[in-house]
């Protein structure tokens, strides 16, 4: 199994959390998506995923910060989520790729 990509934005997070996003993991990337065309950004996720320390959003190419703050702030927006329990995301390490 190879390493992280640079296409991905990993959010650590609760495993509730995790649980939450990602039994409505398509209503999440619709939305995502939506904020992200509205700032006329060319980043589009592709979907979301489960990780050991919380959730993966992948995505079309290199997320730039600005287009990480918008998936951040939504996912700590969403319904149902302790946002005491959302950590700062993050691009996968260097080291891991």
């Amino acid at each position: 199994m190879t390493g992280p990509s640079r296409k991905q934005v990993i959010i650590p997070m609760s495993q509730n959390n995790s649980n939450i996003i990602t039994s409505c993991a398509d209503e999440h990337i619709f939305n995502i998506n939506r904020l992200l065309k509205s700032t006329k950004s060319n980043v589009t996720a592709d979907f979301i995923r489960l990780d050991g320390t919380g959730i993966i959003i992948t995505t079309n190419q290199v997320a730039l910060a600005s287009d990480m703050n918008i998936m951040e702030n939504y996912i700590r927006e969403s319904t149902n989520v302790n946002t005491n329990k959302v950590f700062s995301l993050h691009p996968p390490s260097p080291n891991h790729i």
